[in-house]
């Protein structure tokens, strides 16, 4: 089994479910987005949010498909910043209860945290104010916690820091890792366009983007033209098309795996369970077909809890189901 080690924002999630979309109006939050606010912006959305249900949770892109590839049983390990504080603690303690091995920076700014507002369709809008996650620097990578890895995972939402994934890249390169990255946002990945494009054709290896991600990345391509194109710049591409599954290609292998019927509760952490289940499949070396359904597998669970959690009942049968999937 291939060994897999993440970078990502070390970030709490605080779930906060949406009676009405107004909310996301009246605080100019584009629904479905990412959007990295300042403190006193935070602070302000905290205080507009407190009556609304909600839940704290240790989060972070990454950090969810870190801890789902350790809930399977794949040896991982995690790479992130955290504030001098009971967050910071909380956090790096987590990952250890999972079985990631953490290789955590600490810094004298408070850790970060991801308003998650959950609208009643499921569809879910961040307010991210990174805090001491903003600070991880290319210093912070430290060869030597890479080593006996095989693939390195990257979130799209570091992508604003780019000397930290030229050093990603270059340590990759280095020890002989495969470069891994989901591009996490449309509006990211507008933004960073004129970085991503090169990057991913000179250094990732494995790609994952949504639709919309997708026509972001290449404007007006339908997702299974999509893919053809992102398979150009990296050996494996990976489109999601939400409840219809995903399109994935790897040379002349292409396959469409058709979703699995799911009832949503709330879509947070979707994304990053899909990428779970197909890295984990790689890390067995399953075909395409067989990584894609456990990634459908693992995206479908996790959209029918509240947050990124899922209890221990669900994880076996999703290890039930994994069994069904590779024998």
């Amino acid at each position: 089994m291939l060994k897999i080690i993440g970078i990502g924002n070390a970030l709490v999630d605080i779930m906060t479910s949406l009676d009405e979309d107004d909310f996301l109006t009246n605080n100019k939050l584009p629904k479905g987005s990412m959007q990295l606010v300042e403190a006193d912006k935070s602070d302000q959305l905290l205080k507009a949010a407190a009556k609304l249900r909600k839940q704290q949770v240790t989060g972070g892109s990454t950090a969810n498909t870190i801890r789902s590839l350790a809930k399977l049983g794949v040896e991982t390990g995690f790479i992130g910043k955290v504030g001098q504080d009971e967050l910071g603690d909380f956090y790096e303690n987590e990952l250890k209860d999972y079985g990631v091995k953490p290789r955590m920076s600490r810094s004298e700014t408070p850790t970060g945290t991801a308003l998650a507002l959950v609208s009643k369709d499921g569809e879910r809008t961040f307010a991210t104010h990174l805090g001491a996650a903003v600070s991880l620097s290319p210093g912070d990578l430290r060869d030597e916690d890479f080593k006996g890895f095989n693939i390195l995972y990257l979130e799209g939402y570091l992508v604003q820091n780019h000397n930290l994934l030229k050093r990603a890249a270059e340590i990759s390169k280095n020890q002989n890792l495969q470069l891994a990255i989901d591009l996490a946002s449309y509006n990211v990945v507008e933004a960073e366009l004129d970085f991503l494009k090169p990057f991913v054709r000179d250094h990732v290896d494995i790609v994952f983007a949504n639709e919309e991600e997708a026509d972001s990345f290449f404007p007006g391509k339908s997702p299974e033209d999509a893919v053809v194109a992102f398979a150009e710049l990296a050996d494996i591409a990976v489109v999601k098309i939400g409840a219809k599954g995903a399109y994935i290609k790897r040379g002349e292998e292409q396959a469409l795996v058709k979703g699995r019927p799911a009832t949503t509760l709330d879509t947070t952490g979707a994304g990053d369970n899909f990428a779970a289940g197909f890295l984990y499949g790689l890390s067995e070396g399953l075909t395409l077909r067989k990584a894609g359904e456990i990634a459908n597998l693992m995206g479908g669970n996790v959209i029918e809890v509240i947050g990124t959690t899922m209890d221990e009942h669900r994880w076996d049968n999703i290890k039930s189901e994994i069994k069904k999937i590779t024998s």
